[in-house]
């Protein structure tokens, strides 16, 4: 089981690895579903924590229906992920009727090599059936898909997700997100069968902002290892 932990800054990450985890998907902006960081930061949590580090390159908060030149800042961004030592990049793209871009996903898919591409929940947006938006994911190459089974959470989204795992049959890995606790997750675990877990194990600090709870990393890596 592999558990990937959202991570909103460079003291997120070091929260992660306190806590015991070595895979971050590191983001900026957590407040508005996240966007892409800066390369220092990529950089601190890739060269300095040692951290297994997927980059979410989003350069903008709302839909993933972007413009052609929203689109080449992806392009610029993935480029700077590669250059600060990411692992992979974590993208996602519909089309203006909310289908797959397949064009764009494959094209990111080609550029980011040798770097790992991951689909994000883009694909909990959508308006296609989630069987064919799947195989469209996987006819671009992407290596994983972090999905909710296109619900408000991962736990009430258990069915489709294991529908999901089974179609996938290993040709990619489908990562359950977004509102994974330590609380459900054996459960989501147990009833889908996914391979992988992703989640933000947060907290709320005085000031009002969210950072990574190391605690709650623990009692997840610990369920995990039961």
């Amino acid at each position: 089981m592999v558990f990937e932990v959202c991570a909103n800054s460079p003291r997120s990450a070091e929260n992660v690895r306190k806590g015991g985890a070595n895979r971050i998907e590191l983001c900026q902006r957590l407040e508005v579903g996240g966007v892409t960081p800066c390369d220092d930061d990529i950089e601190y949590c890739t060269r300095k924590l040692q951290l297994r580090t997927h980059v979410l390159v989003r350069p903008r908060e709302g839909d993933f229906c972007y413009t052609d030149s929203e689109y080449t800042l992806i392009l610029d961004q993935v480029e700077m992920c590669r250059r600060a030592g990411a692992h992979a990049v974590v993208v996602g793209f519909l089309t203006p009727e909310g289908y797959i871009d397949e064009a764009r996903t494959r094209h990111i898919v080609q550029l980011a090599a040798p770097m790992e591409v991951t689909f994000h929940r883009a694909f909990d947006e959508m308006r296609q059936a989630p069987s064919e938006a799947l195989e469209a994911i996987i006819r671009c190459g992407c290596h994983r898909l972090l999905t909710s089974g296109c619900a408000p959470s991962a736990e009430l989204g258990i069915d489709t997700l294991r529908a999901l795992v089974q179609q996938a049959a290993g040709r990619i890995r489908i990562m359950a997100g977004a509102g994974v606790t330590p609380q459900n997750v054996a459960r989501i675990i147990r009833e889908t069968a996914v391979p992988e877990i992703h989640a933000s194990c947060k907290h709320t600090l005085p000031d009002g902002t969210a950072e990574t709870d190391p605690e709650q990393v623990k009692q997840i890596i610990n369920i995990l290892s039961a």
